[in-house]
């Protein structure tokens, strides 16, 4: 396309912003050579909002044509703000969204940047903590996931190793205690099998952590630690019962997002950007470059911020998740299993 030049904002938004004096770097194919080697962002990243005035102001300072702007749920927020504001003023300035997000929860994205390979190393844990329960008598593997709202990390892992025995999910409530509470199950599984694992979604089962009603930086709830919470029930209620247990908690937390990325995604991040690139000079603006069914399209930012993606657990999907764990569909004392 002969374009002039291609720059690399630092630090996310603020890199727009004056006051944070932060440099921007010359992008060419020296320095971008060998990116696809390393985890993590040759451009750093920060949280929190910024002004959508200020970064058109920059965007004209600097004189930027095309604007790609890559991340998540709250990037693709952001990227509707500077799109409006550019409207506003009537510049012709493009501005193209670009899905990368380990959570897989960009709505109407069935698959973003990064979510393949936080998979595949979320599996590693789940298998150390598969032998860690296999260890000692009724040994139970606990293992913490990435996934505020959305489960998917901890359904897909989960699918991927058939050792997971329970899968909780901020979609799927679930009681702790009564007949057909996750702690007589678990009893009921160790009786019988004498191990467990058990995967967590950071985001399931907020009602039962008591927290206050606080926001980080960006603007989400700060959420309780349910792992904490499973912790400590599981121990008074086996303690109660006179049942010994070992349980073993893992949490990778940063190391599933922070290595480098797997040959699926590293050829599907290509694949995007190159779409990317073509809407841009092909006029195009407000958008989020997508996947569906082998093709790639272009969607409306407005579609893709209007709520977050999350697991249907009515679907096919969610009944493999349940088969291959053997837990039931409900975990409540209102609910049948189904």
């Amino acid at each position: 396309y002969r374009v002039s030049g291609v720059i690399g904002i630092r630090y996310g938004l603020q890199g727009f912003i004056p006051s944070f004096k932060h440099d921007v770097i010359e992008l060419n194919p020296h320095t971008v050579a060998n990116i696809h080697e390393f985890g993590g962002t040759i451009l750093s990243s920060s949280r929190g909002p910024q002004s959508p005035e200020e970064i058109v102001d920059a965007l004209e300072r600097m004189n930027i044509s095309v604007l790609f702007m890559i991340g998540g749920d709250g990037t693709m927020k952001a990227a509707q703000g500077v799109t409006q504001e550019v409207m506003a003023r009537r510049l012709k300035i493009a501005v193209i969204g670009v899905p990368k997000t380990i959570d897989n929860d960009i709505n109407f994205v069935t698959r973003s940047f990064g979510f393949d390979t936080a998979v595949e190393k979320a599996t590693e844990a789940i298998r150390c903590a598969h032998v860690e329960a296999l260890g000692a008598p009724n040994g139970i593997g606990m293992v913490k996931l990435m996934g505020r709202e959305s489960g998917f990390i901890a359904a897909q892992a989960s699918l991927a190793l058939k050792e997971v025995n329970f899968v909780l999910v901020p979609e799927a409530s679930f009681e702790l205690h009564g007949p057909n509470g996750l702690l007589e199950r678990l009893r009921t599984r160790l009786h019988e099998r004498q191990h467990a694992v058990i995967v967590v979604a950071e985001g399931a089962g907020q009602n039962l952590c008591h927290v206050e009603n606080q926001h980080d930086p960006s603007g989400n709830p700060i959420l309780g630690d349910i792992c904490d919470v499973l912790r400590k029930e599981i121990k008074a209620h086996f303690e109660a019962l006179d049942f010994p247990y070992t349980l073993k908690y893992i949490d990778p937390s940063y190391i599933i997002r922070s290595v480098p990325a797997n040959a699926n995604d590293r050829i599907y991040c290509g694949f995007l950007g190159q779409h990317a690139v073509h809407a841009a000079m092909s006029g195009k603006t407000g958008m989020v470059v997508s996947k569906l069914q082998d093709r790639y399209l272009y969607l409306p930012l407005h579609l893709v911020t209007n709520k977050r993606r999350k697991l249907n657990i009515r679907s096919n999907y969610w009944r493999s998740v349940l088969e291959s764990t053997g837990q039931p569909q409900n975990m409540l004392q209102c609910s049948q299993d189904v």
